[in-house]
């Protein structure tokens, strides 16, 4: 009896050492998913407010010849 407790306690061990094993190969692999996506994001970020200071940019030019078109149409009238 004592030797089958064993045996099993054994198995249990072994088994208890494999799933350990997977779960850390499957949390380092999450861990670089995880920086490959925070390192996306700051991408993105950074991005996004390169793309607003030109759209703040083009929007001052736009604001700039549309006040310049209408300070012209007053002078005509």
């Amino acid at each position: 009896m004592l030797e089958a407790s064993l045996s099993q306690l054994e198995k249990l061990v072994a088994d208890l050492v494999q799933q350990n094993q997977d779960l850390q190969n499957t949390n380092s692999t999450l861990a670089e998913a995880l920086k490959q996506a925070r390192d996306d994001n700051d991408s993105l970020q950074l991005s996004l407010l390169e793309q607003e200071e030109k759209q703040g940019a083009t929007a001052a030019r736009i604001q700039a010849l549309v006040d310049r078109a209408t300070s012209a149409s007053a002078v005509d009238a």
